[in-house]
């Protein structure tokens, strides 16, 4: 059974810096795509970032720039770098990861909160 376990989540002043980790443990082999979406109060659950284990990565228009996706493949861990963070990325980060099978998994969610 796959479980992803996510770290990094909190509260930061606008400006500041968050690292979201994800790691994806009872997998024998690479996860072939990884990233994140993240779920505002009262909003659907978008998509910030990805990763496939080639290294291509895609970002969603309001983020580039500022955060960065990156992946350990040989821990199956994806990283976001979240900078110049502003109130309006305030949301449940949610962790994914997609297998050669096309079966995706999700982590639990890491609040972050960017507020004065």
């Amino acid at each position: 059974q796959v479980e992803l376990v996510e770290s990094g989540g909190g509260m930061v002043q606008p400006g500041g810096s968050l690292r979201l980790s994800c790691a994806a443990s009872g997998s024998t082999s690479i996860m072939y795509d990884m990233g994140w979406y993240r779920q505002a109060p009262g909003k659907q659950r978008v998509l910030v970032a990805g990763m496939n284990k080639l290294g291509s990565a895609g970002y969603t228009e309001s983020v580039k720039g500022r955060f960065s996706i990156s992946r350990d493949n040989a821990r199956n861990t994806v990283y976001l770098q979240m900078n110049s963070l502003q109130p309006e990325d305030t949301a449940v980060y949610y962790c994914y990861a997609d297998s050669d099978t096309q079966i995706r998994y999700w982590g639990k969610g890491s609040p972050v909160t960017v507020s004065p």
